[in-house]
């Protein structure tokens, strides 16, 4: 069921949080966008971005482009540095179909969030909840599956390198990985 706006715009299903607005670039309404990825692609190939502040609406980028690790925008609407700065904090979020498309054995890493995590010997070690950046590689953050409280708020760190990561079943809900329990 698609929601719907208080405007009577229906909010496409596939949205998915891409960055935060950062603050106000230059005094004539840019923003800049601290994006969620390495690669700010869905960011510069969509055209309609989804923000939600003040309320969940749509706006039109105009123009955008990297500066450094953020990418700065010009949205339709936006005219001076007081509105732009207004909207810092917002999240902008994209339709899925503005994502590039992947090569074999890649992954959105939104994608990889609520998988189910098992070792090889089949015990099960926790679902994903996150992803981080680690400088070298990816790193899953795995929350243990125990129902023991201590257990629960640890946290596994599996690097996510073909080593450790044996499969990744996106229709199973399931990583399979070359990692034990108590490591």
């Amino acid at each position: 069921m698609q929601r719907k706006t208080s405007y009577g715009v229906s909010i496409p299903d596939d949205l998915v949080p891409v960055g935060y607005i950062a603050g106000a670039f230059g005094v004539q309404g840019w923003v800049r966008i601290h994006p969620y990825s390495a690669h700010a692609d869905a960011l510069l190939n969509s055209k309609r971005w989804w923000l939600d502040k003040p309320e969940f609406s749509d706006v039109e980028r105009q123009q955008a482009k990297l500066h450094g690790e953020e990418v700065i925008a010009q949205l339709v609407g936006l005219a001076d540095r007081d509105a732009a700065e207004a909207l810092k904090g917002t999240v902008v979020h994209v339709s899925r179909r503005y994502f590039p498309p992947l090569e074999e054995n890649e992954f959105y890493w939104v994608d990889l969030i609520g998988l189910s995590v098992v070792n090889l010997q089949g015990e099960a070690l926790g679902t994903v909840s996150g992803l981080m950046e680690s400088g070298a590689h990816p790193i899953l953050r795995v929350v243990p599956a125990s129902s023991d409280t201590e257990e629960k708020h640890r946290e596994i760190l599996i690097p996510f390198v073909g080593h450790f990561v044996k499969t990744v079943d996106q229709q199973a809900k399931l990583i399979t990985v070359d990692w034990q329990r108590d490591y």
